[in-house]
């Protein structure tokens, strides 16, 4: 059975879209990766271990909750007022607030 030249072309066409789309992210994972290992050296500056320690075990669990911290503890970096390295107790703190401002109540009214 002999392809014609149309089919041909359309597979060739698919086939360079499918590896420009495999480029594309394959190039959006090394910029993540490369941003996540700075954020890691950031925070190695910034928190004790036990405290980067917590934080990274909350980013296995929530990273949405992860994201919210980091911002957190950037933004009192960038305020001034985060001195020296915070401790395992300070992240907790920084963890709890956040936590409590997600919630949200929802109240049932029956009948």
């Amino acid at each position: 059975m002999v392809r014609s030249v149309d089919e041909e072309q359309l597979r060739q066409k698919k086939l360079e879209e499918l590896q420009q789309l495999y480029a594309k992210q394959k190039e959006e994972q090394e910029k993540q990766a490369e941003a996540e290992q700075k954020a890691q050296q950031m925070l190695k500056r910034l928190l004790e271990e036990r405290a980067l320690e917590r934080l990274n075990n909350v980013k296995l669990v929530n990273k949405e909750l992860y994201g919210k911290a980091f911002q957190a503890v950037m933004g009192l970096v960038q305020r001034g007022y985060v001195k020296e390295k915070l401790n395992e107790e300070q992240v907790k703190q920084i963890l709890m607030q956040l936590r409590n401002e997600r919630e949200t109540k929802i109240e049932v009214k029956r009948k």
